[in-house]
């Protein structure tokens, strides 16, 4: 059997006594080689801390803790290793103890157990250094976010200006060439000699600015949003968008933990996020701000089924993460039954953002869900959650099918101001005004001007599209046949024919004016040198008149 001896820390190993003893017999040397295995099997290899020691160099270094470090023998008195009892380890070379002496694994739990004053140099772990990039990388990326979001606001916001302004240049343009064709245009003779050039006949152009263009281009720059509107829309979002991206690594740290985490690579963290991202919807991202409007949507999208706890816990986080980067006072007010968040700021022009709780898995089939687990009992409204993926779906369509035709938006804004201003046409859903007016638009057969585009709107739903047996309004959203106008009733879809029928008739009487609320404009300088003179009855005298009676009697005897 072995036994084990303290050392003094002064006597160096090589100066201890050999130890002689008789031969053993071959029973006791096969008992003495099985213990030395073992305790060889028991020695741990050397740490990273003192591997990085050993290739940095140890001359600066002092031992400590020489007496915690003792001696095992076997039965001859021989030593066969060495136990560090600070460390729990064991090494069987006199050089490897003075190394571990040294080792800052050694140092540190000298420090931690023994004499906490001891200097002990505390290099950062592969771990911490990835951290360390990980936290500089995200905020890289945030800033990269930020500034792609921003220039993709203000190329929106150039492009509506732009076309705009395009639209103001073809007019102008045109206008000028009618006026340089009609100083060139010169009467054919009626006789003209052999070989005389004729002026070419001029070939068809499109007509310049009507009325109804101006008229309604003019209800289009008074209803359109000012400058600081559009600021404190921007401002708003983008600091709800910023403070739920804070909120959501937050609810990802309390799930995953630093002492659980093995990895920080994007696709793990994306995995385990519960809050997935936020989409802009409704009258935001389709782009039909009108002059006046205060609310915003924005939909938040979980990886999960949202709950009422998770509702609270966001809109209790919010403020706190609100304030980390903005002066704004904001308030935050949860709305469970609504399954939403609503953020209203203090500032003049006040505004409110509403975030809308949902998540895809909202429209599984109730068939499927039975292997599943069972929803949680404070599941948020799941009919408030589909109609806010149905709106996310609708803000999609409308980006790729209505934003690049030509005057639809600047109708469907127009439309707006007149459901926000007639109660007959308040009826009508928002949604199903954008198909129509999507649908009656891309159907012609070339680009409308805004005057053509109003009156083909306003002929499509005279013809009584709205009503009952009529074809009806599909929604292209939904995976099964489902008609836009369904919430509508039937006296307010005749109601609505009929206002749309009399509009009609204040078109063709170029009264475009009333239908639009506001003051008539006057006529343009091209309309007027146009329009013909009326032929006034009191210019004709009473002698010719009767002269040409006589001319008619006399020819009728005859």
């Amino acid at each position: 059997a072995s036994f084990t001896a303290n050392k003094p820390a002064s006597t160096p190993p090589a100066a201890a006594p050999p130890v002689t003893a008789p031969a053993a017999p071959e029973v006791l040397a096969v008992k003495v080689e099985e213990p030395m295995q073992r305790s060889l099997q028991k020695m741990e290899p050397y740490s990273e801390d003192e591997d990085g020691d050993r290739a940095g160099g140890q001359g600066d270094i002092q031992p400590v803790g020489h007496d915690y470090v003792e001696e095992v023998r076997n039965e001859d008195g021989k030593v066969i290793r060495f136990h560090c009892k600070l460390c729990e380890c064991s090494f069987n070379d006199p050089n490897a103890k003075d190394m571990h002496l040294k080792g800052r694994r050694h140092r540190l739990q000298y420090k931690k157990k023994v004499n906490p004053e001891l200097p002990v140099e505390i290099k950062p772990s592969n771990r911490a250094r990835k951290l360390q990039e990980s936290k500089l990388k995200k905020q890289k990326q945030k800033a990269v976010l930020k500034r792609q979001r921003d220039d993709e606001q203000r190329w929106h916001m150039e492009m509506r200006r732009y076309e705009e302004d395009m639209y103001w240049r073809r007019v102008e343009e045109e206008q000028m060439y009618w006026g340089e064709q009609r100083r060139r245009m010169v009467p054919p003779p009626l006789m003209s000699r052999p070989g005389m050039p004729v002026p070419p006949l001029l070939t068809c152009v499109r007509r310049p600015d009507s009325p109804d263009d101006r008229h309604i281009m003019a209800k289009h720059s008074n209803i359109y949003p000012v400058e600081e509107e559009l600021q404190a829309v921007q401002r708003i979002v983008s600091h709800s968008e910023r403070a739920l991206k804070l909120v959501s690594d937050s609810l990802l740290e309390k799930e995953t933990p630093l002492s659980d985490e093995e990895s920080t690579g994007d696709l793990t963290e994306n995995s385990a996020r519960l809050l997935k991202g936020v989409m802009r919807v409704g009258i935001l991202a389709k782009g039909l701000l009108l002059r006046g409007d205060r609310n915003v949507e924005l939909i938040l999208l979980t990886a999960k089924k949202p709950t009422i706890s998770l509702l609270k816990s966001i809109a209790k986080q919010l403020p706190k993460e609100l304030a980390t980067f903005s002066e704004d006072q904001y308030e935050v007010h949860a709305h469970p039954e609504e399954a939403n968040i609503v953020i209203v700021s203090s500032k003049e022009p006040k505004m409110q953002v509403t975030i809308s709780l949902t998540s895809p898995l909202m429209r599984e089939d109730p068939a499927a869900e039975k292997d599943k687990q069972k929803d949680p009992p404070d599941l948020l409204n799941k009919k408030k959650c589909l109609e806010y993926l149905a709106a996310l779906r609708h803000a999609k369509w409308f980006q790729a099918r209505a934003n690049g035709l030509q005057s639809c938006v600047i109708i469907i804004r127009v439309l707006r101001d007149l459901c926000q201003r007639v109660p007959t046409w308040g009826k009508m859903p928002s949604w199903a005004m954008e198909l129509l007016v999507e649908k009656v638009i891309s159907s012609a057969t070339g680009p409308l001007s805004p005057g053509e585009a109003m009156r083909r709107v306003l002929e499509c739903i005279s013809t009584g599209i709205l009503l009952p047996d009529g074809p009806g309004l599909m929604d292209p959203c939904e995976k099964e046949p489902t008609d836009a106008l369904e919430s509508v009733m039937l006296q307010a879809r005749e109601d609505i024919t009929a206002s749309a029928q009399h509009a009609l008739r204040l078109l063709a009487f170029r009264q475009i004016h009333k239908v639009l609320g506001m003051e008539s404009l006057p006529a343009s300088k091209a309309s007027a040198r146009n329009r013909k003179r009326r032929r006034d009855v009191s210019d004709t005298g009473e002698g010719e008149g009767e002269g040409k009676k006589d001319k008619k009697e006399e020819a009728g005897c005859a």
